[in-house]
């Protein structure tokens, strides 16, 4: 793919008024770990479920309008199949979604219910990047990938500005540190943009840590073969892009990886400590804060990135004693 310009802060924040202009800020959250007030972002409670929106809607309203009748090709398991739906919808847009077969249910459902079309691969043998491809340029649609684009990882990163003003507003000073879920990544770059004075801490789930390797050995590593099953479907990204990796490097990012048992028990921390339902790959980042992976401090913002969970797994995590 050719990157034809860079992602910035100024583009973040043009994100943010463009966010701020259709839908109200999504919630911060106080709860006290180990008696430190921590900032909790409830993506989670967007419209369509997760902070996917963002970027979505910052890059279909920078497609020329004359452009838009011949849509948009996503590739997403679900929350950012349903951030482009969602965006496509209000817009008026065509959308077509590239999903794996074994995707949840409930994500499958909901883009379907917000409009688009769409067309189911087998994660294991074929590429969805190579199926979406083709669709777009059978079409003429604008292939809009899930975190390889300055324009999504600018509209990520505007639920860190909300962030921030919100932590000033309730007198809790700027963000020193963020922890946020991580995939491809265009979240946490977004993050790493708008909090440029703030430690960024990036958490994957444990076999599908390739960020966290990649930023250690300051190069690009992929997962490794069979990867471990993960409930966070969210974050199977078998590898990142060139583009989050270098502005997560640039900002000195640091990782870690947290494991299937830390993860249930954080989904089962936000139900009952801040009413929320938290989706596995949205809770990553809470489960390394309570692990104690992520050092709990003054200033600390955890991202709770989704919460679109399937039902009956759900309940067996609030179930769960591990």
């Amino acid at each position: 793919m050719t990157i034809l310009r860079q992602p910035t802060r100024a583009g973040v924040r043009d994100a943010a008024a463009k966010i701020a202009a259709i839908l109200p800020r999504s919630p911060l959250l106080v709860a006290e770990i180990q008696g430190v007030g921590v900032a909790f972002k409830a993506e989670s409670l967007q419209p369509m479920g997760a902070f996917k929106l963002r970027g979505a809607w910052h890059r279909l309203t920078a497609i020329d309008p004359e452009a838009r009748a011949k849509g948009v090709v996503a590739f997403s398991s679900g929350n950012h199949a349903q951030g482009v739906a969602w965006a496509a919808k209000r817009l008026g847009m065509p959308a077509l979604i590239v999903m794996p077969a074994d995707a949840p249910k409930s994500k499958r459902e909901g883009t379907l219910a917000l409009g688009a079309e769409v067309v189911t691969y087998n994660r294991r043998t074929e590429s969805r990047e190579k199926i979406a491809a083709e669709l777009a340029e059978a079409r003429g649609a604008v292939l809009v990938p899930s975190f390889d684009d300055p324009w999504i990882i600018e509209g990520q990163g505007s639920c860190a500005i909300e962030a921030a003003a919100q932590m000033s507003e309730m007198g809790l000073g700027s963000p020193t540190h963020a922890v946020v879920p991580c995939g491809g990544g265009g979240l946490s770059a977004g993050v790493a943009l708008a909090l440029p004075d703030a430690k960024v801490t990036i958490v994957e789930p444990e076999g599908w840590d390739d960020m966290t390797r990649s930023l250690a050995a300051s190069w690009i590593e992929e997962v490794g073969e069979n990867p471990p099953a993960t409930a966070c479907d969210a974050l199977q990204t078998t590898r990142v892009s060139q583009l989050t990796f270098d502005v997560l490097s640039r900002r000195d990012a640091s990782g870690v990886a947290v494991s299937e048992a830390e993860i249930r028990s954080a989904q089962r921390w936000a139900a009952e400590r801040l009413r929320l339902v938290v989706e596995p790959g949205g809770a990553v980042a809470l489960a390394a804060v309570l692990a104690g992976k992520v050092k709990v401090e003054p200033g600390l913002l955890v991202l709770l990135s989704g919460g679109n969970v399937d039902t009956a797994a759900y309940a067996g995590v609030l179930a769960g004693s591990d």
